[in-house]
C-alpha cells in the first residue's frame, strides 16, 4: 500500500459533505455505488503523457524539433499555470497525427507505449487502481489529455472507463473519418471535468447524491472536481495543491516519492 499522509481524512461516513469551494458540494445519501476517479498525468503516471507524446513525434521526424519543442513547452507552462487554451492546444497537439493519418499514427502510438509509457507505469499506481477494483468500486480515468493518447494508457492500467478530451472526426460514410483537430463536446479540463463526470453519471442513472466518489489528482487545475468529490485526494500534489490540501485537511498521497 503506498504511503499516505493525513489519514484522518480517509473515507468519511455516509452523509458527509464534500468541502465547499468552486463547485457546489453534494450531500451523500444512501449510497450503493462507490466510484474512484483518477487524473492521469502526474497522478497515475509520473509523466505528462501528452507532452511526452509530443516529444516522441520529434523522434519520429514528424515535426520540426526546435519549433515544436518551443510551442509544446509553452503550452505545458500554460497548463501548469492554469492559463491553457485547451482548444488551441488540441489543434497543435493533433497536427502531426492528422498529417500522418490513422495507420501510421496508431502504429507509432504502440511504439510510444513500449518506449515511454510502460516504463513510466509505477507498481504502486497499478496497485492503487487494483485495490479499488477489488473493493468493487467503479474506476474511471478523467483526464484533460485527448482520447488518442490516453485510451491505450487507460487499458494498460486495466481501466475501461475513460473520460478524456474527445476529438471531432471528419464525416465519412463508414464512421472511420480521421481527426479534424477540433474538440468534440465539452473538454474534460478544469470545470469541464465536473460537467463530463456528471454526464457520465447521468448515462448510468446516477447522480452526485447517490454515489460516493473518491478523486485523485495532482493539480490545482482539477480543483473543481476535487471540491465536488466526496473524498478528494491530493496525489503527488504540486506545491499549491499540497498547501491547500493541508489547509483543508484533505488526504495527501505520494505515489512516486
Amino acid at each position: 500500500m503506498p504511503e499516505m499522509t493525513n489519514s484522518r481524512a480517509d473515507r468519511p461516513p455516509l452523509g458527509a459533505r464534500a468541502p465547499s469551494g468552486g463547485s457546489e458540494p453534494h450531500a451523500v445519501g444512501s449510497v450503493g455505488v462507490k466510484i474512484a476517479l483518477f487524473d492521469l498525468d502526474h497522478t497515475l503516471l509520473p509523466i505528462d503523457s501528452d507532452h511526452a507524446w509530443g516529444e516522441f513525434t520529434i523522434t519520429q521526424g514528424w515535426v520540426d524539433a526546435v519549433e515544436f519543442k518551443r510551442q509544446n513547452d509553452e503550452f505545458y507552462a500554460h497548463y501548469k499555470a492554469g492559463t491553457l487554451d485547451v482548444h488551441a492546444y488540441v489543434r497543435f497537439a493533433t497536427e502531426a497525427i492528422r498529417r500522418q493519418g490513422a495507420t501510421n499514427s496508431i502504429a507509432a502510438h504502440a511504439d510510444f507505449m513500449r518506449a515511454t509509457v510502460q516504463k513510466a507505469i509505477n507498481a504502486q499506481a497499478l496497485e492503487l487502481v487494483s485495490q479499488h477494483q477489488a473493493a468493487g468500486d467503479t474506476v474511471a480515468i478523467v483526464t484533460a489529455t485527448n482520447e488518442f493518447v490516453t485510451r491505450p494508457i487507460a487499458q494498460a492500467f486495466g481501466v475501461d472507463e475513460l473520460i478524456a478530451v474527445e476529438l471531432e472526426r471528419e464525416h465519412s460514410a463508414d464512421g472511420t473519418g480521421w481527426y479534424t483537430g477540433a474538440i468534440r463536446g465539452v473538454p474534460s479540463f478544469r470545470e469541464g471535468k465536473v460537467v463530463r463526470v456528471e454526464a457520465w453519471l447521468k448515462e448510468r442513472g446516477l447522480g452526485w447524491d447517490t454515489v460516493h466518489t473518491t478523486f485523485y489528482s495532482d493539480s490545482m487545475n482539477d480543483l473543481p472536481l476535487l471540491e465536488k468529490a466526496t473524498v478528494p485526494v491530493a496525489t503527488n500534489p504540486d506545491e499549491r495543491l499540497r498547501a491547500l490540501a493541508v489547509a483543508r485537511g484533505w488526504r495527501i498521497l505520494d505515489l512516486f516519492s
